[in-house]
């Protein structure tokens, strides 16, 4: 690595990691305190429930100072060699522009491909855990809470044997809603049940008002009517409860598989698919942002820590409200495509400012 480079990370390592712990301050004190106040003083949360909430909410707030950092950094490091006038130095001894940007791209990547696995492996069990803590141990919620999409997989030597899908779970009625049951045999689809309801009552579910059809060679043969019939699952409404995960506690993989199986019931996936696509375009605004940054803290007057902060507040309060537009409109055009607007105009603008930048 030439000196060069090293000068140069150097320097965006430093104010990088100074963005983290600058960016998670704010999140911290403007709402991860305030909520476990809240549940001090509402329920008397206890020292060991409420160290534990402040450490599984770290890993959410985390991601979303990754892009942060790479603009504060890239505003700050390029604001201060533009301000020292090393810029003009290290282009008159003949480096362009494109090779002094080169270690910051880099890094913007690896910070982007690094958020991508830390959003996969941690985040999710990070919101799963905090979801846990509060419902089970400071709120005390013992009994079961009603709940939209219940799925339960019964998996045997890795094949699946048996997916059952519940519209709604209703905890007043200790009731599951518009059943379908699938039986499968050697990963074939060999028989679907579809019922009103299931009750739970004397340790069974026994399901109502339903058809079983049964399925040859992916046709269905013949079908057959109850009144009621048990249904095969043994867990508890406390169990199933338990097993089911908000989007934001799913993997990449569990939320495909999720959207699949709503599909295939005909339920709205819109949320679920925002939420997927989401475990991309938000790590990747970390390089988004360096794009942008790199230009604008070469701009008069970056030097100042102080404008340089301003500076990525109005940027990131831009890019995040693209964010909320582009929800919104994901539910009237595929969310794959709505999703990834702020990021395009993120790289359009970045690229339009590094160009112009060039030329100077």
């Amino acid at each position: 690595m030439r000196i060069l480079d090293r000068y140069i990370l150097k320097e965006i390592i430093v104010a990088f990691l100074f963005g983290i712990f600058a960016f998670s301050a704010v999140f911290i004190g403007s709402g991860t305190l305030l909520r476990i106040a809240q549940y001090v003083t509402q329920y008397g949360a206890s020292f060991s429930s409420v160290v534990r909430l402040f450490i599984y909410s770290m890993p959410a707030i985390m991601l979303w100072t990754f892009p942060m950092s790479m603009l504060l950094a890239s505003l700050l490091v390029f604001g201060k060699l533009s301000g020292a006038s090393e810029i003009t130095a290290m282009k008159s001894c003949g480096i362009s522009l494109y090779r002094i940007m080169r270690p910051i791209l880099v890094m913007g990547i690896v910070v982007s491909i690094f958020a991508i696995a830390f959003n996969e492996y941690v985040v999710p069990w990070a919101n799963q855990a905090y979801t846990d803590v509060i419902n089970y141990e400071i709120k005390n919620n013992t009994a079961p809470q009603s709940r939209e999409h219940i799925i339960l997989k019964e998996i045997k030597d890795g094949n699946i044997q048996r997916l059952v899908y519940a519209r709604r779970y209703d905890a007043e009625k200790n009731r599951m809603e518009w059943i379908t049951m699938q039986d499968f045999e050697e990963g074939k689809l060999v028989r679907v049940e579809n019922a009103d309801y299931a009750d739970w009552g004397d340790n069974e579910w026994l399901l109502h008002n339903g058809v079983i059809y049964s399925i040859t060679d992916g046709e269905m043969s013949h079908t057959m009517h109850f009144d009621t019939q048990k249904l095969p699952v043994q867990e508890s409404p406390d169990s199933i409860i338990r097993e089911q995960k908000k989007p934001e506690e799913m993997t990449m993989k569990e939320l495909e598989a999720q959207i699949k199986i709503m599909r295939g019931q005909y339920v709205d996936t819109t949320d679920f698919e925002i939420e997927l696509y989401q475990r991309i375009t938000v790590p990747l605004a970390s390089f988004i942002f360096t794009l942008i940054g790199v230009p604008l803290g070469l701009q008069p007057n970056r030097n100042s820590s102080s404008i340089g902060f301003g500076l990525s507040i109005i940027i990131i309060f831009i890019y995040y409200t693209l964010m909320t537009v582009s929800n919104v409109i994901g539910r009237a055009i595929p969310p794959a495509y709505a999703v990834w607007l702020p990021n395009l105009v993120g790289a359009i603008i970045g690229c339009y400012l590094i160009r112009k930048a060039g030329r100077t």
